[in-house]
């Protein structure tokens, strides 16, 4: 499974309740939709610093790093080569 896999899957089962047929593009904005509201974003936070290793900054708690499952997905992977280097 892969990264959006994953962060797709908690947001349905944590925010979503489960509902696939929820329409969410990899893209939708999680404020804007409503999906996630600031205490739905420490949860979020929280799963992705445990599922894929890394710590986010307090700095770092912004829309473009965290407000869709792309820019989630791509900020993971930039704190994962960050750390690698």
């Amino acid at each position: 499974m892969d990264s959006k896999d994953l962060i797709r899957g908690f947001i349905r089962s944590n925010f979503l309740f489960g509902s696939n047929d929820a329409k969410l593009s990899d893209d939708d904005s999680f404020f804007e939709t409503g999906i996630i509201d600031s205490t739905g974003m420490l949860e979020l936070v929280s799963f992705a610093e445990t599922q894929f290793g890394i710590e986010v900054a307090d700095t770092e708690l912004i829309p473009e790093n965290l407000d869709s499952i792309n820019r989630l997905v791509s900020f993971i992977d930039r704190k994962k080569v960050a750390s690698a280097s």
